[in-house]
């Protein structure tokens, strides 16, 4: 994909090279040269020095050539300035905005933004790790908390099948490990437990 990353302070920095060692070709915008310092060698992207919210300075990063667009900047208002002129001019859907007001986060997400709260994705993370057992881990997908978790099988189910089990309320089988650790999906499936199976669950935390 080709991706135009506006801000590169820690997350901006760290994004690009993710990013970018995963294939993606990378056009970053900052407000100074300093900022790039923290890309990475191996970073092979575009830099682009100048003010985020400028038509000209967005065109010069190749927006108009662009599949997605994040706006990471430490300010909310240009984040969510960038987000609706890629959506509004360029006619980019794939734009996410970095807000960390919650309050604003949610409020914009509601009228047409897409936004991604550092705020709330810490708490949650927070409470996973304090309340969840070690074995369970907390995703955010479009804003809504997933719990992933594995769940032994008690020995007495062995030979039972998957509709045998009582799930707690927003909770759905989506996989079973089996004792050499490989997977296998279970969409649509009746499988029969058998010795070793691990459970692999999503429950939507609403």
């Amino acid at each position: 994909m080709n991706i135009l990353v506006v801000g590169c302070g820690i997350l901006g920095s760290n994004l690009c090279n993710a990013l970018s060692s995963l294939g993606h070709e990378i056009s970053v915008i900052a407000e100074s040269h300093d900022e790039f310092s923290a890309l990475s060698q191996d970073f092979r992207g575009y830099t682009t020095v100048g003010v985020a919210v400028d038509m000209d300075v967005l065109r010069a990063a190749g927006i108009e050539n662009c599949d997605a667009v994040a706006a990471v900047t430490s300010d909310d208002n240009v984040n969510l300035m960038v987000v609706q002129i890629a959506k509004q001019f360029f006619g980019i859907d794939q734009a996410y905005a970095r807000v960390n007001d919650p309050t604003k986060s949610e409020a914009f997400s509601k009228i047409g933004p897409k936004t991604i709260c550092p705020t709330n994705t810490t708490v949650e993370s927070f409470i996973s790790s304090l309340t969840e057992p070690s074995d369970s881990q907390s995703i955010v997908v479009n804003g809504h908390s997933i719990v992933i978790s594995s769940i032994e099988v008690d020995k007495r189910m062995i030979g039972h099948r998957l509709s045998d089990f009582t799930l707690e309320p927003n909770e759905t089988i989506i996989a079973i490990e089996h004792e050499n650790s490989s997977i296998r999906g279970v969409f649509l499936s009746n499988y029969e437990i058998a010795k070793g199976d691990s459970l692999i669950c999503a429950k939507f935390v609403e």
